[in-house]
């Protein structure tokens, strides 16, 4: 027997609140607690990206795109706390996490995401190869594939005013790898790279752009502590 359809707007309301905080709330049961020893994993409800947007001043619903990297655990575990936004990622990340490869978490997906995915390009910037995204708040935001420590790996660059801002995401853990070869991390990032002589390439095309075009590129990453921006002073609700 079917039953009464729920109204849209309640039926959204219940989805939003059935995967807030996931992880924190149940990270035994969403990550499993060999994954949590390993990657050494902390719980802090402060710390998820939707907690972060609200101390800008943000409302979650006022995410509409998330810009993903790759799809590791460390970077996907806040996804369902933007239920509504569309995910855009390079095609051959999204193959690997359809495939069921065992680097990525089902238990992230499972509220259904709106996937967005962006093929090879011809386009190019500075020298490399450049995705243009279709999402019209997305107009200066581009895919930088930087393949090596998973399949599909990009950066995210983002036009500001005159500069442009690429996230690295994991092409490197620490920047100092960008100027020493073989840095003590880099055993580590070859051992979780799903082609070490790609991420070494991807290494040498940043190595580049610090290089050669420091005045017009702003290069960080996901790991190194050292470059993260400082606290916001919060914003005022909206």
């Amino acid at each position: 027997m079917p039953l009464p359809s729920t109204p849209k707007r309640q039926r959204t309301g219940a989805r939003r609140h059935r995967h807030r905080l996931a992880d924190v709330a149940a990270p035994i049961e969403r990550i499993g607690q060999s994954l949590i020893d390993i990657a050494g994993f902390r719980f802090n409800e402060a710390d998820p990206s939707v907690r972060q947007i609200e101390r800008l001043g943000f409302r979650p619903s006022n995410v509409t795109d998330v810009f993903l990297t790759h799809a590791d655990p460390d970077h996907t575990g806040g996804l369902a706390d933007f239920p509504e936004a569309t995910v855009h990622l390079s095609i051959e990340e999204h193959a690997r996490v359809t495939e069921g490869h065992a680097r990525y978490l089902p238990s992230h997906f499972t509220h259904g995401p709106t996937w967005r995915t962006y093929p090879a390009s011809f386009d190019r910037w500075f020298g490399l190869e450049a995705r243009s995204l279709a999402s019209a708040r997305a107009a200066n935001v581009l895919l930088i594939p930087l393949f090596g420590h998973t399949l599909g790996h990009c950066g995210v660059a983002v036009r500001q005013e005159k500069r442009w801002v690429l996230h690295v995401g994991d092409a490197y853990y620490l920047r100092a790898e960008l100027s020493t070869a073989e840095h003590p991390i880099a055993a580590l990032a070859a051992q979780m790279a799903d082609d070490d002589s790609l991420r070494r390439e991807s290494l040498r095309h940043l190595a580049r752009l610090v290089d050669e075009h420091a005045s017009d590129i702003e290069i960080l990453g996901y790991h190194d502590f050292t470059e993260f921006p400082s606290q916001a002073a919060p914003m005022r609700s909206r």
